[in-house]
């Protein structure tokens, strides 16, 4: 079995050295001063350079935050840097066309590149040994690198004089030098693992390890690139303390602030959404947006059952979170909520309802699936939220899209603006939300117990937390409607005591 791995990997390299060769191939008819020109042109202008010298890896445009991650690094000779990016938005790859260049200029000669076990650090310094090898475009602009006698995987040097050597987390790397010189670059990537992170000794050793052992490899008195990459996958991680030793810490998710891809010349919206559509919240949140949730911090097990049938409820609320930003007006997609509650006997009812990232005209079209759910079996009172970040979006987006809808299905929905000032979202959804869940008074239709919005609701739930980075539009969309039902229940019966927390008058702050 030995030698059948040895050969595919040989096979493997084989493979990626062609690709290599060919890739990179120099244009027809270049004399040397061409050459020589324009590389004075391209050390000029860094970025040029890498996509040049790379065409094999710059394969879409560089973002604006690849640009100013590569200006940092090129502005600082002595810089402590963590960068966190998404999975896909390349930071490993970025940053071995950053050593390149430094490298290559004489900027940087000697790299130690660290990761969560020497084997885990060999095989991601593959590409570097490989490009100093067989890249054609390095080799007729910066001469032969490969020297023999010192090419060996893990330890390589080449002939301009530059050293990379790799190292598993713990090891020693005390006395590693290039001739005369200490290291003036350290690489640390993917040192944190999903089974280290849970336990903390590991961490606390291996986190010992790095400030002490691996940072004092350096000389005092040269300047050190030190360079931590990896995402946020625990909140108690290498990655996490060394961001609070950085220079600068940067976190770019697969989706920016406003919701878009962050790279939308490699990452389309199409593909980001299909990706994400086929991973958990938990899995997303921590893989592509840097944010480790934990399940069950504030709702813990949910309550199912049977819903008493339509009629027998005086009334029905059907609220909708349609969550766009103060950005919202050149976005087609956002997440929106829609969900149908019914309050009985001091008990709230998750009936049905909606959760996904929609365009406004479906998000309008649930409204109508409600109704036609509810079919006429009791009354519904429709509320959509209305904020003062989302009007006057609200009368001069979606109200022009139901009335449109009306005219096409020949009927007309009645919508309510919720304009209620809500509390910080936390608060609110806890305060109003944890009572019922805990008591077993939120109860979530066992019928719809495999409708994949409510298992989007349901998980929402789970991963609530006081930092509210993941998602929490349905369990928001839900708190509004119960607020409602309960206020309504308040008004009809005369009762004064809400059936929220059954603590007394004016808990919940009545509409």
């Amino acid at each position: 079995m030995a030698k059948q791995a040895d050969k595919q990997a040989l096979k493997e390299w084989e493979d990626y050295r062609k690709a290599l060769l060919t890739g990179t191939a120099l244009e027809t008819n270049k004399t040397g001063a061409d050459i020589e020109k324009h590389r004075k042109y391209l050390e000029a202008h860094p970025v040029e350079w890498m996509k040049y010298m790379f065409p094999n890896y710059a394969t879409a445009e560089f973002a604006p935050f690849h640009i100013a991650y590569i200006k940092r690094i090129l502005e600082h000779d002595e810089w402590y840097e963590v960068n966190s990016w998404s999975r896909e938005l390349a930071k490993d790859t970025v940053t071995m066309m950053v050593m390149f260049f430094l490298n290559l200029t004489g900027k940087k000669r000697f790299t130690l590149f660290v990761s969560s076990s020497y084997d885990a650090a060999c095989d991601l310094l593959k590409p570097y040994m490989l490009n100093y090898e067989a890249n054609q475009r390095i080799i007729a602009y910066y001469g032969e690198q490969k020297l023999f006698g010192a090419w060996e995987s893990g330890d390589f040097t080449t002939r301009s004089g530059v050293r990379y050597v790799a190292l598993g987390a713990g090891q020693s790397p005390r006395g590693k030098k290039n001739e005369n010189l200490r290291p003036d670059s350290i690489i640390c990537t993917d040192l944190d693992t999903d089974e280290d992170c849970r336990n903390k000794d590991v961490i606390d050793k291996r986190f010992d390890w790095l400030e002490r052992a691996l940072y004092m490899t350096r000389s005092i008195s040269k300047p050190l690139l030190f360079l931590v990459l990896g995402n946020i996958i625990a909140r108690d991680c290498c990655v996490t303390r060394a961001a609070k030793r950085a220079d600068h810490h940067d976190i770019v998710n697969i989706r920016d602030k406003h919701g878009r891809s962050s790279w939308l010349a490699k990452n389309t919206e199409e593909m980001v959404d299909r990706v994400l559509s086929k991973m958990s919240t938990k899995a997303q949140q921590a893989e592509c947006f840097n944010n480790p949730v934990s399940e069950g911090d504030i709702f813990k097990e949910e309550t199912w059952g049977e819903i008493p049938p339509l009629h027998k409820f005086s009334f029905l609320i059907a609220y909708g979170d349609p969550s766009p930003s103060n950005n919202v007006s050149d976005r087609k997609n956002s997440t929106k909520a829609l969900w149908l509650i019914g309050a009985m006997d001091g008990k709230f009812y998750v009936i049905t309802g909606y959760l996904d990232r929609v365009i406004n005209d479906e998000f309008v079209n649930w409204f109508y699936f409600i109704k036609d759910y509810v079919n006429n079996r009791t009354q519904i009172y429709n509320y959509i939220e209305n904020n003062t970040l989302q009007d006057p979006f609200f009368e001069q987006v979606f109200m022009p899209l139901f009335y449109k809808k009306g005219q096409e299905r020949g009927h007309h929905i009645g919508i309510i603006p919720d304009v209620r000032k809500k509390p910080d979202k936390f608060s609110r959804i806890e305060g109003n939300l944890d009572p019922l869940y805990r008591s077993g008074r939120l109860i979530f239709n066992i019928k719809e117990k495999n409708n994949p919005h409510m298992q989007k609701l349901i998980e929402q739930f789970k991963l609530f937390s006081p930092s509210m980075k993941a998602p929490a539009d349905g369990p928001d969309a839900v708190e509004g409607a119960v607020f409602i039902a309960n206020n309504k229940v308040l008004t009809i019966t005369g009762q004064g005591e809400s059936l929220i927390s059954g603590f007394g008058k004016g808990r919940n702050n009545r509409l």
